[in-house]
């Protein structure tokens, strides 16, 4: 199964979303992420986070939804809401869902502020993803109508605080 991380620019979320999905997911299961408008640039501090996390972003790079390699099976938009941001809408033959994640690449305030934003989305797709993950995927492929619902309630999930220590 292929799952597309689509956002607008493809240089922050949908490319966190990517590289968690691709560390963390089984041999059979691919994502790429791509925008409707890309930067054509990753965002240095989405890249410093995913290599701080031992996640490699060596293959990654900022492209268009219109220059995709495959086919995605599965599409899932990042775009946050509380700014406003125009999701772009995926028109192929694929089952979609919007699992929306506010934008650090606009985090303002302190180098820690900033880092703690790229973190705090970094957390929420990682949550969401191993949720999804969790799934019984093999069942669930053969109910589109119950993988969307779920994947749907995976969107509006949200991780649990860190405790502080």
């Amino acid at each position: 199964m292929n799952i597309l991380f689509l956002c607008t620019g493809n240089s922050c979320r949908s490319l966190m979303g990517e590289a968690i999905f691709n560390h963390l997911a089984p041999p059979d299961w691919h994502a790429i992420s791509a925008g409707s408008k890309p930067l054509g640039r990753l965002n240095p501090g989405a890249v410093a986070l995913l290599e701080e996390k031992g996640i490699s972003t060596a293959a990654y790079y900022s492209k268009s939804w219109n220059d995709l390699p495959l086919t995605p099976d599965i599409v899932i938009s990042v775009c946050g809401n509380a700014a406003n941001e125009t999701c772009p809408a995926y028109l192929g033959q694929a089952l979609r869902s919007h699992w929306g994640v506010e934008d650090p690449a606009h985090a303002e305030g302190s180098e820690a502020e900033i880092k703690a934003a790229f973190e705090t989305a970094y957390r929420i797709l990682c949550h969401r993803i191993e949720q999804f993950l969790a799934l019984p995927l093999a069942e669930l492929q053969n109910d589109p109508a119950r993988l969307k619902a779920e994947m749907d309630r995976i969107g509006v999930s949200m991780p649990q605080p860190e405790s502080e220590t």
